[in-house]
């Protein structure tokens, strides 16, 4: 998927744009909660190499939070590799160039539902 269908679709499903925080990297962006403020998502273009991506010159990544048991099984999968720049028991860099799109978007989902606000239940 490409980066202007992957920020068109993030904003339109949960309905927050990219925010790009930082003057040293202008074209990472960060995707955050409205309620809540937490990341779900970080757009990243780091050099390939830094997360073991045999290539040369940079690549585009986006970094997602998944539940901890699923980590190792989808390290194997094709695109994914450990988090650049995030806890490593939590956070996945997915490749844009190398994940199914279909994986991609299920992934935002499960990043975006596992940094909502907890709902409390009354009475335990």
């Amino acid at each position: 998927m490409n980066t202007e269908t992957l920020l068109s679709k993030i904003e339109q499903s949960y309905g927050t744009p990219a925010e790009y925080l930082w003057s040293k990297f202008p074209d990472y962006a960060v995707f955050r909660h409205q309620n809540n403020r937490k990341w779900f998502a970080v757009l990243m273009s780091p050099e390939a190499a830094k997360i073991g991506v045999e290539k040369e010159g940079k690549i585009t990544i986006i970094n997602v939070k998944v539940k901890t048991e699923e980590i190792g099984s989808l390290r194997m999968m094709k695109g994914v590799y450990p988090a650049y720049h995030m806890n490593k028991e939590h956070w996945l860099s997915l490749n844009l160039s190398e994940i199914d799109d279909n994986l991609l978007l299920e992934l935002l989902d499960e990043s975006f539902a596992l940094t909502a606000i907890k709902s409390r239940v009354k009475g335990i």
